[in-house]
């Protein structure tokens, strides 16, 4: 089939894309639907009805799956926004939770409403008390994410009487637990993998402070949370909160189209961020910088990853989507170096090596040119190193972020009226009929 270069306008129903058969010489008229920003979508809902052809995307790059009203990217340009806001202005003047109620209910909220929701999330962040012995079924070595992917499916047996999705006030509620409970989960998590006891979260201290809190505590002494951190981490919510359809929010889209929980609908988008392709990336940088070891290796790794025969790669440079710069990074990028020179560790040589790599790269006209900036992994990976997080909770602390924009794009899904089963098409590439021969003959 051939197309031609631009849409067919039609007066009496708007834009039309026109398909032509190059075999049959049929045409085939599609309506264009106009979002606020961003590219406008060639609808192919009844292009098979009509045709018999279904289209072939793999990946669903040039896909556009749903209608949203959360997250806009502009990658050629640099732009994040949610609900029109940008993400600089976010993590500049909001807070973690203040981006939560946006992304749940379209809009920032006022005092009143801010005090009621913070309350709201405060008072669901302990979890019931039998899911500390859940825990004890894993190994000690096991890995956090996996525990707290199975520890997040097992909720939903938990939570019984917020499991009606069709009931407004029911979705708030697991709304708010999810949102409320992740972090206690992520913590205990990474406690039952050190062998330390849980520390149970604390009303007054902020979702961020509490998190610190129930990570690095412990009951044998006072614990008093560093600000400087604590502000880091809650950027770091702020700036991983959602990103558009993403591979983990296009998961928990999928299995909440069969209307399943919403618990269980987060364990799949866990399970899915666990990949090294998707949440791993900071977890990468952390492993790229053990690999270069020392900082007079950077200039060899630098000329690695400019040869295309070698397969090394500068992890936390450039991004998929981000084809300018990662409009997170920036912000990041402050708060790396306000942590580092708080906790004293600039003369960490791993971090010493981020450092330089930085300096480099942001100076090499080849990076430059190509516009491989450090993105927003790169700095993560480093804040959460200095904090002392291992590697292993790097993608935990992800999907703590992550939470929010799952359940937010859950929440608009569930509430569209039109909302049906996701089933994607496929080009079958196997045999076609063939006689079947019973064993003894084969």
């Amino acid at each position: 089939m051939s197309t031609p270069a631009k849409a067919q306008p039609n007066a009496a129903v708007g834009r039309t894309f026109t398909l032509t058969d190059d075999q049959t010489g049929k045409s085939y008229k599609l309506p264009v639907i106009e979002g606020t920003q961003g590219p406008a979508v060639i609808d192919v809902r009844k292009l098979y009805a009509e045709s018999g052809y279904f289209t072939f995307d793999p990946s669903f790059s040039s896909t556009g799956s749903c209608k949203s009203a959360l997250t806009y990217i502009d990658g050629d340009e640099g732009i994040l926004m949610h609900r029109g806001y940008t993400i600089e202005d976010l993590a500049e003047k909001s807070t973690f939770l203040e981006v939560a109620y946006l992304l749940l209910n379209g809009e920032l909220p006022n005092r009143a409403q801010l005090d009621k929701f913070t309350r709201d999330i405060t008072y669901h962040t302990m979890v019931h008390e039998q899911i500390n012995y859940f825990f004890r079924g894993f190994r000690r070595d096991a890995h956090p994410m996996a525990v707290l992917c199975g520890v997040m499916g097992a909720l939903s047996a938990f939570y019984h009487d917020s499991l009606d999705i069709h009931d407004a006030r029911q979705r708030e509620i697991s709304a708010h637990r999810l949102i409320a409970k992740l972090p206690t989960l992520a913590a205990m998590s990474y406690k039952y993998s050190v062998g330390q006891p849980f520390m149970y979260p604390r009303n007054d201290l902020t979702i961020a402070e509490n998190f610190l809190y129930m990570c690095f505590a412990v009951p044998a002494e006072p614990y008093k949370v560093n600000p400087i951190l604590a502000d880091a981490m809650d950027k770091i919510f702020i700036l991983h909160a959602d990103h558009e359809q993403n591979a983990s929010t296009s998961t928990v889209r999928l299995a909440g189209s069969s209307q399943a929980n919403p618990f269980a609908c987060v364990a799949a988008g866990i399970a899915s961020l666990w990949g090294p392709s998707h949440g791993g990336a900071n977890q990468a940088v952390l492993e790229m910088l053990y690999e270069i070891k020392s900082k007079d290796r950077i200039p060899e790794f630098l000329a690695r990853a400019k040869d295309k025969n070698d397969s090394f790669r500068l992890m936390g440079f450039g991004h998929r989507v981000y084809k300018n710069f990662d409009p997170r990074a920036g912000v990041l990028k402050k708060a790396a170096h306000d942590v580092l020179h708080d906790l004293g560790k600039t003369n960490d040589p791993l971090l010493e090596i981020a450092i330089e790599l930085e300096r480099i790269a942001l100076q090499d006209d080849y990076f430059v040119q190509r516009k491989l900036f450090p993105n927003v992994d790169f700095y993560s990976g480093i804040i959460l190193k200095a904090m002392g997080f291992p590697l292993s909770m790097f993608t935990v602390l992800f999907a703590v972020a992550r939470t929010v924009g799952w359940i937010a794009q859950w929440k608009e899904m569930i509430e569209e009226p039109d909302l049906r089963i996701g089933r994607p098409r496929q080009l079958y590439t196997g045999p076609t009929k063939r006689p079947y021969v019973v064993v003894d003959k084969r």
